[in-house]
């Protein structure tokens, strides 16, 4: 069902945690992490009946994008620029290609600035803050927490703009050289921190920074991991458009192969999915952090600390947006376990599929891409013949140090990506300490 107009004025999120206000979109997007901790969700998810799906446009990426945001935002702040934003967002193409054996299909997510599929929703949320930003108001820092790809897409997003500040935390040692590099990188507005932790322990940085009432005041602080809104939301925009585009082309759902650490990926199609659009079975690759994996197959949820794997940037031991799957499942494990498939892929695997990948389906895949066709090849061997997209989340040039031995030919990063790599590269150490997190956030960059 289509949210009445009056619903649509009334667009508000809640938190997920149930104890703070309910916001617009723009202020909720501001807060990042609601006052309970919490995380922010829509307070009535809007729904496509057969007639408003077909109002959706399935030409191009930034149209489709808009027509689904436009009922999650209703009268907000942010209506009236919603297509410039996600024209500026969405200004690359995602395409969806088929694989060798019919059925399979690639859905390639690496064609931003950074290589990665983050650069979506970076971009989106970039635009929709400098959009809200008045010419008075204080600069802005921009916190952020990465596993490999977020804090490129963030930095890029980011960078250059007047009034916003990014500060980058990654797990040092823990992500591919060419991240690592990329991260320290940009200069000028954006910094990156090198942490003696895991990403976990980068992401409860930033959550504890975003809870510090006092650092808060001294500090204008914003969000861009998936905890955010405007990390989480645009995400639905690829799989909305593939999903319509092959249903009115082909008469039957799309199935997705989504590779996953922190949920917010998977999360974002199974919204999309609950709103009305054609998306058919989901399926989520995880690599050896079992955390997810123990979840969907009947454990209570279990936060624990990540372990390295080749397949780095979803290295997650406690998934924040697990909250926001049992949301959508009315607070039911059983009901959010029947939302979605989830298969377990290791290191091994990882090595051979990669080191198959050019012969049996004619594409190089990044680590994490690779646990995606891992799960295809097993869906097949099992006798599965529907039609499957595996979502191809990075360029393998960004993983050399994975790839390059594994496959025929290196493939080179792309150009954006390149050009990040012949910038000279700094990033600053710092302890698991949120008291000396706010030490560098109180500083004056200049």
């Amino acid at each position: 069902m289509i949210a009445s107009p009056a619903e649509a004025l009334a667009a508000r999120y809640v938190s997920t945690r149930g104890a703070s206000p309910a916001l617009p979109f723009s202020a909720a997007l501001g807060a990042g992490l609601a006052a309970d901790g919490g995380l922010y969700v829509p307070e009535r998810l809007p729904g496509f009946d057969p007639a408003g799906l077909a109002t959706i446009p399935d030409t191009d990426l930034a149209g489709t994008l808009a027509a689904l945001l436009r009922p999650l935002l209703g009268a907000d702040d942010l209506t009236t620029r919603l297509e410039a934003i996600c024209g500026e967002a969405a200004s690359f193409d995602i395409p969806l290609l088929p694989l060798r054996v019919p059925g399979d299909h690639w859905i390639e997510l690496f064609h931003g600035p950074t290589a990665a599929f983050k650069d979506l929703a970076a971009r989106f949320l970039a635009a929709s803050l400098a959009t809200l930003r008045t010419a008075d108001a204080p600069p802005q820092t921009v916190l952020v927490a990465t596993s490999g790809d977020t804090g490129a897409a963030v930095g890029a997003a980011f960078h250059g703009r007047a009034g916003f500040r990014v500060l980058i935390l990654y797990p040092d040692g823990k992500v591919s050289p060419a991240q690592t590099h990329s991260l320290g990188a940009f200069g000028g507005n954006v910094r990156a921190l090198r942490v003696a932790g895991s990403f976990d322990d980068c992401q409860r940085l930033v959550k504890a920074a975003l809870g510090d009432a006092r650092l808060r005041a001294d500090v204008p602080l914003l969000t861009a991991n998936s905890i955010s809104l405007g990390r989480l939301l645009p995400q639905m925009a690829w799989p909305a458009l593939h999903a319509l585009r092959f249903q009115r082309r082909h008469g039957h759902k799309l199935n997705f192969i989504i590779p996953s650490g922190n949920l917010g990926h998977a999360l974002a199609v199974l919204f999309a999915r609950a709103m009305g659009l054609p998306i058919g079975e989901v399926m989520l690759a995880t690599n050896a952090n079992p955390t997810l994996a123990e979840f969907f197959e009947g454990a209570p949820y279990r936060g624990r600390d990540a372990i390295p794997t080749l397949a780095n940037a979803m290295d997650v031991g406690a998934p924040s947006n697990v909250e926001r799957l049992l949301w959508l499942a009315g607070g039911d494990a059983a009901v959010a376990r029947s939302l979605v498939g989830v298969r377990r892929i290791d290191d091994a695997r990882i090595r051979t599929t990669i080191a198959a990948a050019e012969a049996r389906h004619g594409v190089a895949p990044c680590p994490h891409s690779a646990c995606g066709l891992a799960v295809l090849e097993d869906l097949r061997s099992a006798g599965d013949r529907r039609d499957w997209a595996v979502t191809a989340t990075a360029h393998a040039g960004k993983f050399l140090d994975v790839t390059g031995p594994l496959l025929a030919s290196a493939p080179a990063p792309p150009p954006a990506f390149a050009a990040l790599l012949a910038r000279p590269s700094h990033a600053m150490p710092l302890a698991v300490d949120v008291t000396a997190l706010g030490r560098v956030l109180r500083e004056d960059w200049g």
